[in-house]
């Protein structure tokens, strides 16, 4: 069985998946303090859109070095947002059940990030 090719990024599970999670940050963010809208809460915010645009820009450029590159971006941003979480539920600003669901989805999401990792840097030894 041949494994069809993946024309636009919009295609990819993992995409889609970052696109429903950083939709769901903003949703959650939104009841977050006033006095962090320029703190916690944008810096959450900018780095769940950041996994997605990352996924996006490497797999636009065809390279596979580029798409490499761009994976390690993806996982150092979810590196980043889990820790940002982390400091919201010490805050108070997140529930812990709420965190819980959002660091389950967030590793998920990382494990398909170093899937996709993976498959590129295998490509690049060929």
């Amino acid at each position: 069985m041949s494994k069809s090719k993946i024309e636009h990024y919009r295609d990819l599970t993992v995409w889609q998946r970052t696109k429903t999670f950083a939709v769901g940050i903003y949703r959650i963010t939104d009841v977050f303090p006033e006095c962090e809208q320029y703190g916690l809460t944008g810096q959450i915010r900018e780095t769940a859109l950041s996994i997605q645009a990352c996924i996006a820009a490497g797999h636009i450029s065809g390279s596979r070095k580029v798409v490499s590159r761009h994976m390690d971006g993806a996982l150092e941003a979810a590196a980043k947002l889990d820790t940002q979480l982390e400091i919201a539920l010490e805050l108070d600003y997140l529930r812990p059940d709420v965190h819980t669901v959002l660091i389950a989805e967030l590793k998920e999401i990382m494990t398909m990030l170093r899937g996709l990792l993976k498959a590129a840097l295998a490509l690049n030894q060929n």
